[in-house]
């Protein structure tokens, strides 16, 4: 059932809903910091966010953001003067959830850009969850490449290491690095956070309550490190066709270079690439989608839901 369905009382009862004109009002006389040379280079391949939609959605999103972060290091101070010692910094996390194809990277770059723009927390970080991805070499030992996005496929234990150091004040933390073009974790390549302000963390299966395998013992979840969580929301039919629209444009570019993992579809005509990125829509995001990304919608702080021309229509904001 839709998120914005009027007569689903239970389901709407934990968020305050807003229209994007009424959640637009919320920025009140925050300037927009940002030009549309800047925002071209911030989108994603395809997404057709405008400056209009950046004011309207992110710009109320980070003075909200920036108030909690505020009131964070406003509780560091009072902690350290109660302890009579300074304490680690320890940055304030937000997690990014959402489908495939829904503008999640979009979304956490902008977030990441207007965030730093704030005088008291200048340094903010971003980082993806695809760099947590096992290799393909360990997805293919595995079975698990026709499954690539799945929880399965992501090394749990290292992202969980991962935002536990960084969670805990500790100086140059290293994730790995994904490449979409290879589409496969670069060996020996990582990103570098040194106690950021603010992390963004951004990914498939964040909010996702993980399961321990069997014999392993029991541990946190991904989200249990974030102070603040963000769903992309969409109706299914609208982020099939994008996915699909999206798929077509890569193959009129990137996949045209011999070096792309997916240079085999370039090749595709029309109607074949049609039928090839339905088939992987419907096979893997989707079902994807239906088992472990949409069930964790309900755990988010934030839900941005979009209208079938990828503008984001509604905003619910979880009650505190």
């Amino acid at each position: 059932m839709p998120l914005s369905d009027p007569d689903d009382k239970v389901l709407l009862s934990p968020f305050r809903h807003f229209t994007s004109e009424d959640w637009g009002r919320l920025r009140k006389d925050t300037p927009l910091p940002l030009s549309e040379a800047e925002l071209e280079e911030l989108r994603g391949f395809g997404e057709r966010i405008s400056l209009d939609e950046v004011s309207e959605i992110f710009l109320p999103l980070s003075r909200l953001l920036n108030l909690y972060v505020g009131e964070m290091q406003e509780l560091y101070r009072v902690t350290s003067d109660f302890l009579g010692r300074e304490q680690d910094k320890v940055p304030y996390i937000v997690g990014v959830a959402g489908s495939v194809a829904v503008g999640k990277s979009t979304t956490a770059r902008i977030l990441r850009t207007l965030l730093a723009r704030w005088p008291n927390h200048p340094k903010v970080d971003l980082i993806t969850t695809d760099g947590f991805l096992y290799p393909n070499k360990v997805l293919e030992e595995r079975g698990l490449m026709q499954r690539k996005g799945f929880p399965e496929s992501f090394d749990i234990k290292r992202l969980l290491r991962f935002l536990s150091d960084v969670k805990a004040g500790s100086r140059r933390v290293e994730a790995p690095v994904y490449s979409h073009f290879t589409y496969d974790i670069l060996a020996g390549e990582t990103v570098m956070v040194d106690q950021p302000d603010i992390l963004v963390v951004e990914g498939l299966n964040v909010l996702q309550p993980w399961k321990p395998a069997d014999g392993d013992d029991p541990q946190p979840f991904v989200s249990d490190f974030f102070d603040f969580s963000i769903y992309l929301d969409a109706d299914e039919e609208a982020i099939r066709r994008w996915y699909i629209e999206r798929f077509l444009s890569l193959r009129r570019t990137s996949f045209k270079d011999p070096a792309a993992y997916f240079h085999r579809y370039s090749k595709l005509s029309e109607a074949e690439a049609i039928e090839t990125a339905d088939a992987i829509w419907t096979s893997i995001n989707l079902a994807n989608l239906h088992r472990n990304v949409l069930p964790t919608r309900q755990r988010a702080d934030l839900i941005l839901r979009k209208g079938d021309d990828h503008r984001i229509r509604d905003v619910y904001l979880r009650k505190i």
